[in-house]
């Protein structure tokens, strides 16, 4: 590929929407701002040089998601699972069908969505499940591997926890930080990071900041409905956008 004007701006724009999840939310709505790099590159060129990107935001957030806003009793059941999703989703992107994944996925997430719509749009509580944790980790490991959206199966499993504002949004930046961490090899391995794909993800690094940076100011705004509100809307956006790649593909 070569960079044009263009490429460089759409790139820009992709780059920091999807650093803008991160600071907003914690990150898993990447797939938000994944189509537009699709407009002007590969879809595998955009997640091979999106999986360094990543770790980079990852590791910029730290400063905003501190420790003490990880709940680390669902991450320790959590990660696991993540870790085997990850392995499962490498063999999904390497040899078999990924859009039969995305389109279950997507339906899932709706009928989630529907159900919380339904008992009225409140932020509601439920006990905490480990075997909900496993599968919900492992289902966000596959579709983070195959789609870089694994955001829906965690919030699926987060959501209904009730957690507090800062605590969803730390547990759900650290938990990708640790996938991130361990897919950008597997992503390396499938993709090709050629000399112009470099330059754009060293181009992007400070676009990622400024993104997750201003999302950190949205955070800050939003009170705790509203963050659960934008939460699920957003999950309805990533399951039509998941639906479509599926049908389309």
């Amino acid at each position: 590929m070569t960079i044009e004007p263009a490429t460089l701006c759409v790139a820009a724009t992709g780059i920091f929407v999807i650093g803008f999840m991160k600071g907003a939310f914690g990150g898993g709505f990447a797939i938000i701002g994944i189509p537009l790099l699709a407009l002007v590159m590969d879809p595998i060129d955009a997640g091979t040089m999106l999986a360094p990107l990543f770790v980079a935001m990852d590791v910029f957030a730290l400063r905003y998601w501190k420790p003490s806003t990880w709940s680390k009793p669902d991450l320790s059941i959590l990660l696991p699972g993540l870790l085997v999703g990850i392995g499962v989703g490498f063999f999904v992107l390497r040899d078999l069908d990924r859009h039969a994944i995305e389109i279950v996925m997507a339906l899932i997430t709706l009928v989630f969505a529907g159900l919380w719509l339904r008992g009225g749009a409140g932020v509601s509580v439920r006990p905490r499940s480990p075997a909900t944790a496993l599968l919900a980790g492992g289902a966000s490991g596959v579709t983070t591997m195959v789609a870089h959206s694994g955001g829906p199966p965690l919030a699926m499993y987060l959501l209904p926890l009730g957690l507090s504002k800062p605590m969803y949004a730390g547990t759900t930046s650290m938990f990708f930080t640790v996938g991130n961490l361990i897919k950008v090899g597997p992503w390396l391995l499938i993709g090709h990071l050629s000399q112009a794909l470099v330059t754009m993800m060293l181009l992007g690094i400070p676009v990622a900041f400024a993104g997750v940076w201003t999302g950190w100011r949205l955070h800050q705004r939003l009170d705790q409905v509203q963050l659960y509100r934008a939460c699920y809307a957003l999950l309805v956006v990533t399951a039509l956008k998941l639906l479509w790649d599926g049908v389309a593909g």
